[in-house]
């Protein structure tokens, strides 16, 4: 199908001569996606509000404790510097964004009154503006009233550089925030802005509580652990790593809502243990994130206690090659953006890399259910998935680059080249089937005389905001690393992982989103040709573009593409989302008939 036959094809259905439901399907028989087809609707005005859940609450409160296990455990209640899914997720009963994504990819409101549209006015033809009117009558948790001046605060707080805040890429391009009223503003761009849905997933701040803590002195609000939100629950208690807990807010600007009287939130441990918990000894009602091997899941789910939710998102698992060196300071620092890597260097090095994953085997012996081997780090919606690149795992031919590149084997069967050996630190976070997945590639790598070290960090650390802690993702004080990155529908925010703008140092509290320095001037530039193209299928060809560049470039390897996977308890009902975190919908949470869950969140789709 080419574009001008999809282009017909979604005039027809916008004119009314095509069912949307008929449109849909057509897209699902050429193997796209549903998120992408109503994307594609979406941007001719025929996409169609998601219909409402059947939750249809009584009363507020009366469910009693509502329990998660989160084996990366929060260790920062501040939504500006969560840098780890693990924080954002922490902060979430508390604090809320302006809309949230749903099982499709489409924004819900939640602070905000509705969803701006080119048919209500709120996003401008030109694309240099987006509307957005606010839900009247809601409260923080101390009674002060939200606004829009805690908006235009938010965003000011994000984007003073003092602040290093890990938001500030989710404001990129905007001018200014102008309130046009208490409950309204609008957000001017400098440059017309496709991608104008992820600044209302940011979790918004009180002005009034975070304002004499701003910049500089950002680190220093006591807010920062204890938090007042607008959120369905209030703050109780916080031990970083360790318990989140709170309390039923009895003015949540949602009514009868939540079902829960608290809510805990333990962290600690690992990813078979918290899955463990809830399929097998039923002591929690919900698990975030169960990384398992999905022949061990099946077991825990024969418990008959829970089972395991599978939420089709934008997550990519892959390593990271580190472009910076991290071994010896530039101007004191480690890993200087103007370094370069002694080794990693080498496109022979990278390229030998990229034919040493051995994908196949990750899949088949690691991830399951949970993971799809693939070589991009775009995968969904469909619309980005490049067909580009290749897929061969070749360990010959590795070693014939090598060779070629002069690379010599020594008398311990490791290469060296200029005095300098080919050995390289690998990191992850501690969890077993990311060890599994160290211990394959190390496998690969020795066949071709490359000598990977193994190193494993504790999640809580790894993923931490920590300036002074050595071993976080943002330092990334090695030469490889492995983790997800989860998204929106739109890949924007997380392509910016790449742009030379982004890269992660001292100056900005190694909070930038470009952690491997990586610097491509071709990749640049297309990223700001998509940050203006307003052309819904022009823009997913410059992802694609992207997309085959950086991985093409061997400064990624893409392992697999990993839908969410969390673990529930039988009688939990839980509207969960592969493309927000797994708490974005905490208020619509209850406790009831299974087969009324399975109609409304998104089980093994």
């Amino acid at each position: 199908m080419n574009e001008t036959e999809l282009r017909r094809w979604v005039d027809a259905v916008a004119a009314g001569e095509l069912p949307r439901r008929g449109f849909i399907e057509r897209m699902l028989a050429l193997g796209l996606s549903a998120p992408m087809a109503l994307a594609m609707l979406g941007s001719a005005g025929a996409a169609q509000a998601q219909p409402a859940t059947p939750y249809a609450p009584t009363k507020r409160g009366g469910g009693g404790v509502l329990k998660l296990l989160f084996w990366q455990g929060p260790t920062l209640l501040n939504p500006h510097f969560a840098t780890g899914t693990k924080d954002q997720e922490g902060s979430r009963p508390f604090y809320e964004p302006l809309a949230r994504y749903d099982a499709d990819g489409q924004l819900v409101p939640v602070l905000a009154a509705e969803i701006p549209s080119a048919a209500n006015g709120g996003v401008a033809s030109n694309g240099l503006s987006v509307t957005w009117k606010l839900k009247k009558g809601v409260l923080w948790h101390d009674g002060q009233p939200f606004s829009a001046d805690d908006l235009v605060f938010n965003w000011q707080y994000a984007t003073d550089p003092a602040a290093a805040a890990y938001t500030v890429g989710l404001y990129e391009g905007v001018k200014s925030f102008d309130k046009l009223d208490a409950h309204t503003v609008r957000i001017t761009y400098e440059r017309p802005k496709p991608d104008w849905q992820p600044v209302s997933t940011v979790q918004l701040i009180p002005r009034h509580v975070f304002a004499g803590f701003i910049g500089a002195k950002s680190r220093e609000a006591p807010a920062n652990l204890k938090p007042v939100g607008t959120g369905p629950y209030r703050f109780v208690e916080f031990k970083p790593g360790d318990l989140v807990r709170g309390v039923i807010n009895p003015q949540y600007h949602l009514p009868n809502r939540p079902f829960f009287d608290s809510v805990e939130l333990k962290g600690g441990g690992d990813a078979p243990s918290a899955a463990r918990a809830v399929l097998q000894t039923g002591e929690y009602d919900f698990a975030w994130n169960v990384l398992v091997e999905d022949e061990v899941l099946k077991r825990m789910e024969a418990g008959g206690k829970g089972r395991v939710v599978v939420s089709p998102g934008g997550t990519t698992e892959y390593i990271q090659l580190n472009s910076a060196d991290p071994w010896v300071e530039t101007e004191g620092e480690r890993a200087h953006p103007k370094s370069r890597h002694p080794i990693l260097s080498d496109p022979a090095v990278r390229q030998a890399l990229v034919l040493l994953v051995d994908r196949k085997s990750i899949q088949q012996f690691v991830f399951g259910r949970a993971g799809v081997a693939s070589v991009n780090i775009l995968n969904n919606p469909a619309r980005y998935n490049s067909r580009n690149l290749g897929t061969e795992f070749n360990v010959d031919k590795a070693n014939a680059l090598l060779d070629a590149a002069g690379w010599k084997r020594g008398s311990d069967g490791v290469r060296e080249k200029g005095g300098r050996k080919l050995r390289l630190v690998y990191q992850s976070s501690i969890n077993a089937l990311r060890q599994k997945v160290q211990a394959i590639f190390k496998q690969s790598c020795s066949k071709a005389g490359i000598d990977l070290e193994i190193k494993g960090i504790t999640a809580a650390v790894f993923f931490s905001s920590d300036v002074s802690n050595p071993d976080t993702i943002g330092k990334f004080w090695a030469d490889l690393q492995m983790y997800a990155f989860s998204r929106g529908p739109d890949p924007a925010r997380f392509m910016q992982n790449f742009v030379s703008w982004e890269m992660s140092a001292k100056a900005n509290k190694w909070l930038a989103m470009n952690r491997g320095r990586w610097l491509n001037a071709e990749y640049d530039r297309l990223f700001k040709a998509g940050e203006t193209e307003l052309d819904p299928v022009k823009r997913a060809e410059l992802f694609i573009r992207m997309n085959d560049i950086v991985c093409g470039d061997g400064h990624v390897l893409p392992i697999v593409f990993r839908p969410q996977m969390d673990a529930a308890a039988n009688k939990l009902v839980a509207p969960l989302t592969g493309w927000d975190t797994a708490l974005s919908a905490i208020h619509d949470w209850y406790k009831g008939n299974l087969n009324l869950w399975a109609a409304t969140s998104c089980v093994a789709c």
